[in-house]
């Protein structure tokens, strides 16, 4: 059952609420409990919320969870969270269920395993719905420059069109090319899994079935395009890191323990 204790802010810059939801799921197959992973005497979670809070176009940030650790966790370092069902699909499922009894009109689902995620990316993808009412989704996107990413399915690749809208997502290499991989006009990027949906739109979202694309990629945001949505891609210089396994959290801890200025510029 959602429990919903949460007053929404509203943004003097665009005069909407725009809120995040971060959902954070305590089971994990490659790393259990990672919301809660310590990283630099802080839970990763934390990393997250503080870093999102550099955002300049969020009204509000709150922590959807399934589990009463990860609430009490959020709580303890003064940040706003909500329980969600433990049984959810997705965690796009999870955010919809979140802002079912919140106010905002702009929604955007911040991964809850980037804790050195920088803000300014949270900002350049709200913009284009802030600019073109007819925008229902957008998300981000970030030049491949390892020919090892490239071929790796863990990272998921994206190609657009010339206005900047998703075309395909996968986990193969995309766009296939024939010659050796190089930096050129036609690099490959990776897909950064940051989604700002309009809130009518997320709900509508929610309650479509999986497509076949999405069950076959194991992507989500197929099933948008699937269902004839557009979804807008932004390019972006950042490059998140995504915590799940042991080994990318030892890499994030080592970052943060030697001081490497890369994540520190990007608050």
């Amino acid at each position: 059952m959602l429990t919903i204790d949460i007053k929404v802010g509203f943004d003097i810059f665009t005069g909407m609420n725009i809120v995040a939801i971060i959902p954070a799921r305590f089971g994990s197959t490659r790393l259990n409990g990672k919301p809660l992973a310590s990283i630099g005497g802080k839970p990763m979670i934390q990393w997250v919320y503080e870093r999102a809070k550099g955002s300049l176009l969020l009204s509000d940030i709150i922590v959807a969870t399934d589990d009463e650790r990860i609430l009490k966790a959020v709580k303890s370092f003064g940040g706003k969270a909500v329980m969600t069902g433990k049984e959810l699909r997705s965690g796009t499922d999870r955010v919809a269920e979140a802002i079912s009894g919140i106010p905002a009109e702009i929604v955007v689902n911040i991964q809850g395993d980037e804790p050195l995620i920088d803000s300014r990316m949270i900002d350049d993808a709200i913009r284009p719905l802030l600019d073109c009412p007819d925008i229902l989704l957008g998300t981000l996107k970030t030049r491949i420059t390892d020919e090892e990413q490239y071929h790796d399915p863990n990272v998921v690749k994206v190609v657009t069109d010339k206005e900047g809208f998703a075309l395909y997502f996968s986990r193969s290499p995309i766009p296939y090319g024939s010659a050796p991989f190089k930096v050129n006009a036609l690099l490959p990027y990776k897909h950064v899994g940051l989604y700002v949906f309009r809130r009518d739109f997320l709900m509508q979202f929610s309650r479509l079935e999986p497509s076949a694309l999405e069950k076959m990629e194991n992507l989500e945001q197929l099933r948008a395009i699937e269902n004839g949505f557009r979804i807008k891609v932004v390019e972006t210089a950042c490059n998140p890191i995504s915590v799940d396994t042991p080994e990318d959290l030892e890499k994030v801890r080592s970052m943060i323990h030697s001081g490497d200025s890369v994540w520190q510029a990007r608050v």
